[in-house]
Protein backbone atom coordinates (compact mmCIF):
# COMPACT_ATOMS: atom_id res chain seq x y z
CA UNK A 1 0.00 0.00 0.00
CA UNK A 2 1.43 3.44 -1.74
CA UNK A 3 1.88 6.00 1.68
CA UNK A 4 1.21 9.70 0.79
CA UNK A 5 3.74 12.03 2.57
CA UNK A 6 2.98 15.83 2.81
CA UNK A 7 5.37 18.18 2.58
CA UNK A 8 5.81 20.31 5.58
CA UNK A 9 7.58 23.35 3.52
CA UNK A 10 4.66 23.61 1.13
CA UNK A 11 2.29 24.51 3.80
CA UNK A 12 2.25 28.08 4.55
CA UNK A 13 3.70 29.43 8.05
CA UNK A 14 0.50 31.31 8.55
CA UNK A 15 -1.52 28.52 8.93
CA UNK A 16 -0.13 27.21 12.12
CA UNK A 17 -0.95 28.17 15.48
CA UNK A 18 0.46 27.89 19.06
CA UNK A 19 -2.43 25.64 20.97
CA UNK A 20 -1.19 26.51 24.19
CA UNK A 21 -2.18 30.25 23.68
CA UNK A 22 -5.40 29.12 22.95
CA UNK A 23 -7.49 30.30 25.01
CA UNK A 24 -10.23 27.66 24.85
CA UNK A 25 -7.40 25.08 25.92
CA UNK A 26 -8.53 23.97 29.21
CA UNK A 27 -11.91 21.61 29.99
CA UNK A 28 -14.52 24.06 31.25
CA UNK A 29 -15.57 21.07 33.43
CA UNK A 30 -12.66 21.86 35.90
CA UNK A 31 -12.94 25.30 36.04
CA UNK A 32 -13.65 26.58 39.77
CA UNK A 33 -14.85 29.50 41.16
CA UNK A 34 -13.29 30.48 44.48
CA UNK A 35 -15.55 31.26 47.37
CA UNK A 36 -15.49 32.07 50.79
CA UNK A 37 -16.73 30.49 53.38
CA UNK A 38 -19.47 32.25 54.90
CA UNK A 39 -20.55 32.99 51.66
CA UNK A 40 -20.84 29.04 50.73
CA UNK A 41 -22.84 28.91 53.53
CA UNK A 42 -25.17 31.84 52.23
CA UNK A 43 -25.67 29.94 49.23
CA UNK A 44 -26.35 26.87 50.95
CA UNK A 45 -28.78 28.79 53.41
CA UNK A 46 -30.84 30.46 50.58
CA UNK A 47 -31.97 27.25 49.12
CA UNK A 48 -33.54 25.99 52.32
CA UNK A 49 -37.02 27.41 51.34
CA UNK A 50 -38.04 26.80 55.20
CA UNK A 51 -35.23 28.70 57.39
CA UNK A 52 -35.46 31.55 54.85
CA UNK A 53 -39.66 31.64 55.42
CA UNK A 54 -38.85 31.07 58.98
CA UNK A 55 -36.14 34.06 58.37
CA UNK A 56 -38.84 36.43 57.09
CA UNK A 57 -41.10 35.70 59.86
CA UNK A 58 -38.82 36.99 62.52
CA UNK A 59 -38.03 39.73 60.38
CA UNK A 60 -41.52 40.93 60.54
CA UNK A 61 -42.12 40.45 63.56
CA UNK A 62 -39.14 42.35 64.96
CA UNK A 63 -40.10 44.98 62.36
CA UNK A 64 -43.77 44.98 64.04
CA UNK A 65 -42.28 45.30 67.58
CA UNK A 66 -40.30 48.43 66.38
CA UNK A 67 -42.72 50.74 64.47
CA UNK A 68 -45.82 49.19 66.50
CA UNK A 69 -45.30 52.84 68.88
CA UNK A 70 -45.92 54.59 65.75
CA UNK A 71 -49.01 52.51 64.45
CA UNK A 72 -51.22 53.12 67.26
CA UNK A 73 -52.25 56.52 69.79
CA UNK A 74 -51.58 54.35 73.04
CA UNK A 75 -48.82 54.08 75.73
CA UNK A 76 -48.27 50.57 77.00
CA UNK A 77 -49.32 52.59 79.94
CA UNK A 78 -52.50 54.04 78.96
CA UNK A 79 -54.99 51.34 80.92
CA UNK A 80 -59.07 52.35 80.70
CA UNK A 81 -61.31 49.65 82.71
CA UNK A 82 -64.18 51.28 81.08
CA UNK A 83 -63.18 49.59 77.55
CA UNK A 84 -61.42 46.45 79.79
CA UNK A 85 -62.08 43.36 76.93
CA UNK A 86 -63.34 45.55 74.44
CA UNK A 87 -62.77 43.30 70.66
CA UNK A 88 -60.63 44.21 68.69
CA UNK A 89 -61.27 46.59 65.80
CA UNK A 90 -60.55 48.63 62.57
CA UNK A 91 -62.92 51.31 62.59
CA UNK A 92 -62.38 50.82 58.40
CA UNK A 93 -64.13 47.50 58.76
CA UNK A 94 -67.10 48.65 61.28
CA UNK A 95 -69.90 46.84 60.61
CA UNK A 96 -69.07 44.39 58.05
CA UNK A 97 -68.32 41.61 60.76
CA UNK A 98 -64.99 41.29 60.50
CA UNK A 99 -62.20 42.95 63.16
CA UNK A 100 -65.20 45.59 63.92
CA UNK A 101 -65.18 45.01 67.00
CA UNK A 102 -68.24 42.94 67.73
CA UNK A 103 -69.24 39.69 69.29
CA UNK A 104 -72.03 37.75 69.44
CA UNK A 105 -74.23 37.24 72.15
CA UNK A 106 -77.52 35.36 73.26
CA UNK A 107 -80.36 37.75 74.08
CA UNK A 108 -83.85 37.37 75.50
CA UNK A 109 -86.13 39.97 74.43
CA UNK A 110 -85.72 41.89 77.73
CA UNK A 111 -82.55 42.28 77.23
CA UNK A 112 -82.54 43.12 73.58
CA UNK A 113 -84.25 45.58 74.25
CA UNK A 114 -81.70 47.41 77.34
CA UNK A 115 -79.09 46.83 74.29
CA UNK A 116 -81.08 49.27 71.82
CA UNK A 117 -82.32 51.22 74.66
CA UNK A 118 -78.33 52.37 74.58
CA UNK A 119 -78.56 53.56 71.30
CA UNK A 120 -81.95 55.22 71.24
CA UNK A 121 -80.54 57.24 74.35
CA UNK A 122 -78.06 57.95 72.24
CA UNK A 123 -80.04 59.40 69.75
CA UNK A 124 -82.34 61.19 72.68
CA UNK A 125 -79.91 64.14 74.04
CA UNK A 126 -82.73 66.39 74.26
CA UNK A 127 -84.81 64.67 76.27
CA UNK A 128 -87.56 64.31 73.13
CA UNK A 129 -87.54 60.54 72.93
CA UNK A 130 -85.98 58.29 70.11
CA UNK A 131 -87.72 55.48 68.15
CA UNK A 132 -86.15 51.60 67.99
CA UNK A 133 -85.59 52.41 64.20
CA UNK A 134 -83.27 55.75 65.58
CA UNK A 135 -81.69 53.25 67.78
CA UNK A 136 -80.69 50.51 65.45
CA UNK A 137 -79.57 53.39 62.36
CA UNK A 138 -77.08 55.31 65.20
CA UNK A 139 -74.00 56.24 65.03
CA UNK A 140 -73.36 54.63 68.29
CA UNK A 141 -75.72 51.71 67.62
CA UNK A 142 -74.89 48.60 70.06
CA UNK A 143 -76.45 46.22 67.91
CA UNK A 144 -75.30 45.62 64.46
CA UNK A 145 -77.40 41.80 63.69
CA UNK A 146 -80.24 39.71 65.09
CA UNK A 147 -80.51 36.80 64.01
CA UNK A 148 -84.25 34.92 63.86
CA UNK A 149 -85.62 33.64 67.15
CA UNK A 150 -85.08 30.41 68.63
CA UNK A 151 -86.41 27.97 71.37
CA UNK A 152 -83.41 26.78 74.16
CA UNK A 153 -84.75 25.26 77.63
CA UNK A 154 -88.53 26.35 77.49
CA UNK A 155 -87.60 30.23 76.33
CA UNK A 156 -86.78 32.24 73.32
CA UNK A 157 -83.76 33.88 72.61
CA UNK A 158 -81.67 35.69 69.30
CA UNK A 159 -78.30 35.95 68.97
CA UNK A 160 -77.36 39.48 68.64
CA UNK A 161 -73.83 40.73 67.10
CA UNK A 162 -73.23 43.92 69.27
CA UNK A 163 -70.62 46.32 69.08
CA UNK A 164 -68.06 46.03 71.89
CA UNK A 165 -67.05 49.67 72.02
CA UNK A 166 -70.70 51.17 72.44
CA UNK A 167 -71.69 48.60 74.47
CA UNK A 168 -70.69 50.26 77.55
CA UNK A 169 -73.00 52.99 76.90
CA UNK A 170 -73.69 55.59 79.80
CA UNK A 171 -71.92 56.06 82.97
CA UNK A 172 -72.50 58.72 86.43
CA UNK A 173 -69.56 60.67 86.57
CA UNK A 174 -68.32 64.26 88.97
CA UNK A 175 -67.28 66.66 87.61
CA UNK A 176 -65.81 70.49 88.62
CA UNK A 177 -67.73 73.40 87.46
CA UNK A 178 -64.74 74.16 85.59
CA UNK A 179 -64.66 70.79 84.03
CA UNK A 180 -68.77 70.90 82.72
CA UNK A 181 -67.59 74.35 81.42
CA UNK A 182 -65.14 72.68 79.12
CA UNK A 183 -67.41 69.58 77.99
CA UNK A 184 -70.15 71.90 76.93
CA UNK A 185 -67.29 74.11 74.85
CA UNK A 186 -66.13 70.89 73.12
CA UNK A 187 -69.84 69.93 72.37
CA UNK A 188 -70.33 72.91 70.59
CA UNK A 189 -67.08 72.79 68.90
CA UNK A 190 -67.40 69.04 68.07
CA UNK A 191 -70.90 68.93 67.58
CA UNK A 192 -70.73 65.11 69.40
CA UNK A 193 -73.24 65.27 72.71
CA UNK A 194 -70.99 64.10 76.15
CA UNK A 195 -72.89 64.96 78.61
CA UNK A 196 -77.00 63.65 78.33
CA UNK A 197 -80.10 64.31 80.75
CA UNK A 198 -79.92 62.32 84.09
CA UNK A 199 -82.35 59.84 85.12
CA UNK A 200 -84.53 59.86 88.06
CA UNK A 201 -82.70 57.50 90.06
CA UNK A 202 -84.79 57.80 92.87
CA UNK A 203 -87.60 56.12 90.40
CA UNK A 204 -85.54 54.15 88.72
CA UNK A 205 -85.97 50.69 90.74
CA UNK A 206 -83.86 47.81 90.57
CA UNK A 207 -81.53 50.05 88.17
CA UNK A 208 -80.76 53.04 90.13
CA UNK A 209 -76.97 52.64 89.56
CA UNK A 210 -77.01 51.78 85.66
CA UNK A 211 -76.77 54.79 83.94
CA UNK A 212 -78.26 52.53 80.75
CA UNK A 213 -81.38 52.36 81.94
CA UNK A 214 -83.33 55.87 81.47
CA UNK A 215 -86.45 54.30 80.60
CA UNK A 216 -89.32 53.28 83.22
CA UNK A 217 -88.97 49.69 84.36
CA UNK A 218 -90.79 47.85 86.75
CA UNK A 219 -88.82 45.30 89.66
CA UNK A 220 -88.91 42.32 87.76
CA UNK A 221 -86.90 44.38 84.54
CA UNK A 222 -90.11 44.40 82.29
CA UNK A 223 -90.26 48.22 80.53
CA UNK A 224 -93.46 50.27 81.45
CA UNK A 225 -95.25 53.17 79.35
CA UNK A 226 -96.42 56.05 80.65
CA UNK A 227 -99.47 54.71 82.54
CA UNK A 228 -96.95 52.43 84.35
CA UNK A 229 -97.98 49.36 82.47
CA UNK A 230 -96.12 46.77 81.23
CA UNK A 231 -94.86 46.73 77.49
CA UNK A 232 -93.97 43.65 75.36
CA UNK A 233 -91.41 43.55 72.91
CA UNK A 234 -93.26 44.30 69.53
CA UNK A 235 -95.31 47.13 71.14
CA UNK A 236 -91.60 48.73 72.38
CA UNK A 237 -90.58 48.03 68.57
CA UNK A 238 -94.01 50.08 67.47
CA UNK A 239 -93.77 52.59 70.36
CA UNK A 240 -90.63 53.92 71.39
CA UNK A 241 -89.60 53.70 75.59
CA UNK A 242 -90.80 55.96 77.84
CA UNK A 243 -88.25 57.94 79.62
CA UNK A 244 -87.40 58.13 83.34
CA UNK A 245 -85.27 61.94 82.99
CA UNK A 246 -84.89 64.17 85.99
CA UNK A 247 -86.97 67.06 84.72
CA UNK A 248 -87.65 70.40 86.73
CA UNK A 249 -91.04 72.56 87.60
CA UNK A 250 -91.09 73.31 83.59
CA UNK A 251 -91.00 69.69 82.54
CA UNK A 252 -87.57 70.47 81.35
CA UNK A 253 -84.63 67.65 81.32
CA UNK A 254 -81.95 68.47 83.81
CA UNK A 255 -78.17 67.85 82.95
CA UNK A 256 -76.69 67.30 86.41
CA UNK A 257 -77.77 67.45 90.03
CA UNK A 258 -75.02 69.35 92.58
CA UNK A 259 -73.54 67.04 94.34
CA UNK A 260 -71.40 69.95 96.82
CA UNK A 261 -70.49 73.59 96.13
CA UNK A 262 -68.31 72.82 94.06
CA UNK A 263 -69.14 69.37 92.35
CA UNK A 264 -72.00 68.18 89.92
CA UNK A 265 -72.68 64.70 88.97
CA UNK A 266 -73.68 64.21 85.03
CA UNK A 267 -74.46 61.01 83.03
CA UNK A 268 -72.21 60.90 80.33
CA UNK A 269 -71.84 58.94 77.04
CA UNK A 270 -68.58 57.19 77.49
CA UNK A 271 -67.46 56.82 73.67
CA UNK A 272 -67.85 60.61 73.31
CA UNK A 273 -66.65 61.31 76.92
CA UNK A 274 -63.37 59.38 75.96
CA UNK A 275 -63.14 60.97 72.74
CA UNK A 276 -62.99 64.19 75.19
CA UNK A 277 -60.20 63.35 77.06
CA UNK A 278 -57.98 61.87 75.07
CA UNK A 279 -58.14 63.01 71.47
CA UNK A 280 -59.45 60.16 69.72
CA UNK A 281 -61.93 57.56 69.79
CA UNK A 282 -61.44 54.34 71.91
CA UNK A 283 -60.49 51.62 68.85
CA UNK A 284 -57.95 49.00 69.80
CA UNK A 285 -56.26 47.26 66.69
CA UNK A 286 -55.87 43.86 68.60
CA UNK A 287 -58.59 44.35 71.45
CA UNK A 288 -57.94 45.47 75.15
CA UNK A 289 -57.23 42.99 78.08
CA UNK A 290 -59.60 42.60 81.25
CA UNK A 291 -57.74 45.64 82.74
CA UNK A 292 -57.84 47.69 79.96
CA UNK A 293 -54.68 48.21 78.46
CA UNK A 294 -54.55 48.28 74.62
CA UNK A 295 -53.31 44.14 73.43
CA UNK A 296 -51.67 45.79 70.40
CA UNK A 297 -48.96 47.97 71.87
CA UNK A 298 -48.56 45.50 75.06
CA UNK A 299 -47.69 43.29 72.72
CA UNK A 300 -45.32 44.50 70.85
CA UNK A 301 -43.55 45.86 73.91
CA UNK A 302 -43.60 42.23 75.41
CA UNK A 303 -41.79 40.93 71.87
CA UNK A 304 -39.43 43.16 72.81
CA UNK A 305 -38.53 42.46 75.81
CA UNK A 306 -38.68 38.70 75.58
CA UNK A 307 -36.74 39.26 72.50
CA UNK A 308 -34.21 40.73 74.15
CA UNK A 309 -33.71 39.02 76.69
CA UNK A 310 -33.51 36.24 74.41
CA UNK A 311 -30.69 37.86 72.67
CA UNK A 312 -29.03 39.31 75.25
CA UNK A 313 -28.77 35.80 77.26
CA UNK A 314 -27.56 34.33 73.78
CA UNK A 315 -24.56 37.05 73.49
CA UNK A 316 -23.51 36.54 77.15
CA UNK A 317 -23.49 32.19 76.62
CA UNK A 318 -21.67 32.60 73.49
CA UNK A 319 -19.37 34.29 75.44
CA UNK A 320 -18.60 32.59 78.59
CA UNK A 321 -19.94 29.34 77.28
CA UNK A 322 -17.37 29.66 73.87
CA UNK A 323 -14.13 30.46 76.44
CA UNK A 324 -15.26 28.17 78.47
CA UNK A 325 -15.56 25.36 76.15
CA UNK A 326 -12.09 26.67 74.20
CA UNK A 327 -10.18 26.60 77.69
CA UNK A 328 -11.35 22.69 78.30
CA UNK A 329 -10.91 21.19 75.32
CA UNK A 330 -7.88 22.38 74.30
CA UNK A 331 -5.80 22.28 77.34
CA UNK A 332 -7.88 19.01 78.27
CA UNK A 333 -5.85 16.63 80.96
CA UNK A 334 -6.55 17.73 84.38
CA UNK A 335 -7.93 20.96 83.17
CA UNK A 336 -10.79 19.95 81.75
CA UNK A 337 -11.91 17.67 84.47
CA UNK A 338 -12.00 20.07 87.11
CA UNK A 339 -14.16 22.48 84.69
CA UNK A 340 -16.45 19.87 83.96
CA UNK A 341 -17.12 18.54 87.31
CA UNK A 342 -17.81 22.26 88.10
CA UNK A 343 -20.13 21.78 85.17
CA UNK A 344 -21.93 18.94 86.41
CA UNK A 345 -22.75 20.98 89.85
CA UNK A 346 -24.23 23.84 87.91
CA UNK A 347 -26.07 21.72 85.39
CA UNK A 348 -27.57 19.27 87.95
CA UNK A 349 -29.53 22.41 89.92
CA UNK A 350 -32.92 22.39 88.51
CA UNK A 351 -33.68 25.66 86.56
CA UNK A 352 -37.22 26.21 87.83
CA UNK A 353 -35.58 26.21 91.67
CA UNK A 354 -33.03 28.27 90.40
CA UNK A 355 -35.31 31.24 88.98
CA UNK A 356 -37.58 31.03 91.74
CA UNK A 357 -34.50 31.63 94.21
CA UNK A 358 -33.54 34.67 92.36
CA UNK A 359 -36.70 36.12 92.19
CA UNK A 360 -37.70 35.63 96.08
CA UNK A 361 -34.10 36.57 97.49
CA UNK A 362 -33.23 39.15 94.50
CA UNK A 363 -36.04 40.55 92.93
CA UNK A 364 -39.24 40.57 95.81
CA UNK A 365 -36.77 42.43 98.06
CA UNK A 366 -35.78 45.14 95.23
CA UNK A 367 -32.19 44.17 95.45
CA UNK A 368 -32.56 44.04 91.36
CA UNK A 369 -35.16 44.54 88.81
CA UNK A 370 -37.24 41.87 87.11
CA UNK A 371 -35.41 42.08 84.22
CA UNK A 372 -32.20 41.38 86.10
CA UNK A 373 -33.21 38.66 88.15
CA UNK A 374 -34.53 35.92 85.37
CA UNK A 375 -31.48 37.30 83.14
CA UNK A 376 -29.13 36.16 85.80
CA UNK A 377 -30.79 32.48 86.25
CA UNK A 378 -31.12 32.12 82.34
CA UNK A 379 -27.13 32.76 82.52
CA UNK A 380 -26.06 30.84 85.21
CA UNK A 381 -27.15 27.93 83.45
CA UNK A 382 -27.19 28.79 79.67
CA UNK A 383 -23.75 28.62 78.16
CA UNK A 384 -23.24 24.90 79.69
CA UNK A 385 -24.35 23.62 76.29
CA UNK A 386 -22.03 26.14 73.88
CA UNK A 387 -19.49 25.29 76.32
CA UNK A 388 -19.96 22.02 75.50
CA UNK A 389 -19.86 22.38 71.48
CA UNK A 390 -16.84 24.05 71.74
CA UNK A 391 -14.81 21.90 73.57
CA UNK A 392 -16.24 19.09 71.69
CA UNK A 393 -14.84 20.63 68.06
CA UNK A 394 -11.36 21.80 69.94
CA UNK A 395 -10.69 18.02 70.66
CA UNK A 396 -11.59 17.54 67.08
CA UNK A 397 -8.96 19.74 65.64
CA UNK A 398 -6.29 20.49 68.10
CA UNK A 399 -4.08 17.59 66.97
CA UNK A 400 -4.40 18.39 63.00
CA UNK A 401 -1.74 18.79 61.14
CA UNK A 402 -1.70 22.34 60.05
CA UNK A 403 -2.14 23.02 64.19
CA UNK A 404 1.18 20.66 65.09
CA UNK A 405 2.80 22.92 62.19
CA UNK A 406 1.81 26.08 63.57
CA UNK A 407 3.08 25.52 66.89
CA UNK A 408 6.40 23.50 65.72
CA UNK A 409 6.39 27.44 64.28
CA UNK A 410 6.28 29.07 67.92
CA UNK A 411 2.61 30.01 67.65
CA UNK A 412 1.63 30.37 71.51
CA UNK A 413 -1.70 28.82 72.82
CA UNK A 414 -4.06 32.08 72.15
CA UNK A 415 -2.82 32.14 68.70
CA UNK A 416 -3.46 27.99 68.23
CA UNK A 417 -6.70 28.51 69.93
CA UNK A 418 -8.46 31.64 68.51
CA UNK A 419 -6.17 31.90 65.19
CA UNK A 420 -6.67 28.23 64.12
CA UNK A 421 -9.10 25.95 65.82
CA UNK A 422 -12.18 28.49 66.81
CA UNK A 423 -12.77 29.83 63.16
CA UNK A 424 -13.40 25.58 63.06
CA UNK A 425 -16.29 25.97 65.79
CA UNK A 426 -17.82 28.82 64.20
CA UNK A 427 -20.38 27.18 62.85
CA UNK A 428 -21.85 25.16 65.45
CA UNK A 429 -21.57 28.92 67.98
CA UNK A 430 -23.49 30.18 65.45
CA UNK A 431 -26.16 27.82 65.42
CA UNK A 432 -26.64 27.13 68.86
CA UNK A 433 -26.40 30.96 69.94
CA UNK A 434 -29.33 31.10 67.69
CA UNK A 435 -31.40 27.94 69.40
CA UNK A 436 -30.94 29.64 72.55
CA UNK A 437 -33.42 32.14 71.31
CA UNK A 438 -36.65 30.44 71.21
CA UNK A 439 -35.72 28.43 74.29
CA UNK A 440 -35.17 31.06 76.39
CA UNK A 441 -38.65 32.77 75.32
CA UNK A 442 -40.42 29.77 76.14
CA UNK A 443 -38.71 29.63 79.05
CA UNK A 444 -39.43 32.96 80.16
CA UNK A 445 -42.93 32.36 78.92
CA UNK A 446 -43.64 29.17 80.86
CA UNK A 447 -42.07 31.29 84.08
CA UNK A 448 -44.42 33.91 83.89
CA UNK A 449 -47.10 31.26 83.15
CA UNK A 450 -47.06 29.92 86.04
CA UNK A 451 -46.64 33.43 88.27
CA UNK A 452 -42.80 32.87 89.13
CA UNK A 453 -41.84 35.77 86.85
CA UNK A 454 -44.10 38.94 86.85
CA UNK A 455 -43.13 41.55 84.42
CA UNK A 456 -46.99 43.28 85.00
CA UNK A 457 -47.10 46.62 85.49
CA UNK A 458 -48.06 49.66 83.61
CA UNK A 459 -44.49 50.34 81.78
CA UNK A 460 -43.62 46.31 81.49
CA UNK A 461 -44.59 43.07 80.31
CA UNK A 462 -43.30 40.17 78.52
CA UNK A 463 -45.20 37.56 75.66
CA UNK A 464 -44.97 35.14 78.80
CA UNK A 465 -47.19 37.78 81.39
CA UNK A 466 -49.55 38.48 78.53
CA UNK A 467 -50.46 34.50 77.70
CA UNK A 468 -50.75 34.17 82.00
CA UNK A 469 -53.13 36.61 82.34
CA UNK A 470 -55.58 35.67 79.21
CA UNK A 471 -55.77 31.96 80.41
CA UNK A 472 -58.64 33.38 82.41
CA UNK A 473 -60.73 34.54 79.35
CA UNK A 474 -60.22 32.17 77.04
CA UNK A 475 -63.28 31.15 77.30
CA UNK A 476 -65.10 34.35 76.96
CA UNK A 477 -62.76 37.06 75.42
CA UNK A 478 -60.45 34.49 73.21
CA UNK A 479 -58.70 37.66 71.99
CA UNK A 480 -57.01 38.41 74.95
CA UNK A 481 -54.92 35.27 74.66
CA UNK A 482 -54.75 34.60 70.99
CA UNK A 483 -52.58 37.32 69.51
CA UNK A 484 -49.53 36.45 72.38
CA UNK A 485 -49.98 32.61 71.76
CA UNK A 486 -49.66 33.37 67.98
CA UNK A 487 -46.50 35.72 68.50
CA UNK A 488 -44.84 32.89 70.93
CA UNK A 489 -45.71 30.48 68.37
CA UNK A 490 -44.33 32.18 65.22
CA UNK A 491 -41.10 32.86 67.37
CA UNK A 492 -40.45 29.06 68.57
CA UNK A 493 -41.28 27.59 65.14
CA UNK A 494 -39.28 30.23 63.03
CA UNK A 495 -36.41 29.97 65.31
CA UNK A 496 -35.89 26.75 64.88
CA UNK A 497 -36.34 26.62 61.71
CA UNK A 498 -33.88 29.08 61.24
CA UNK A 499 -31.38 27.89 63.79
CA UNK A 500 -31.74 24.25 61.43
CA UNK A 501 -31.22 26.05 58.18
CA UNK A 502 -28.08 27.77 59.83
CA UNK A 503 -26.49 24.19 61.23
CA UNK A 504 -27.10 23.05 57.86
CA UNK A 505 -25.37 25.92 56.11
CA UNK A 506 -22.40 26.45 58.63
CA UNK A 507 -21.82 21.87 58.49
CA UNK A 508 -18.22 21.76 56.83
CA UNK A 509 -19.19 18.11 55.75
CA UNK A 510 -21.53 19.93 53.23
CA UNK A 511 -19.18 22.38 51.70
CA UNK A 512 -19.32 22.64 48.66
CA UNK A 513 -22.43 20.78 48.09
CA UNK A 514 -25.24 21.60 45.50
CA UNK A 515 -27.91 20.54 47.08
Amino acid sequence: MSKEYVNLQEIPQEKFTLVQEHKDIYDEAIKTKSISYFGDALRRFVRNKASVAAAIIIMLIVVFALIAPFLTKYKVSDVNGVYAKARPKIKAFERTGFWDGSKTIRSNEKYLIYLNGISMAAEDYEGQGATWEQGLESDYAVINKISDEYMSQGRTYRDVSVDSYYLVGFSYINITDQQYERIIKWEEETGKKVIYPMVDRAGAGPAADDANYWFKLAQNGTPLDENDRPMEFAMVQKKGLTDNYLRDENGDVRYYTVSNKTMRQVRVLNYTYYEYQNGFEPVHYFGSDAQGYDIFIRVAQGTRLSLALAVLVSIVNLTFGALYGAVQGYYGGAVDLILDRLTDIISGMPFMVIATLFQLHLVIPGKVSTFAGILFAFVLQGWIGTAARVRTQFYRFKNEEYILSARSMGAGDARLMFRHIFPNAIGTIITSSVLVIPSVILSESSLSYLGIVNFNSKNLTSLGTLLGNGQGYLATDPHILFVPAVIISLLMISFNLFGNGLRDAFNPALRGSEE
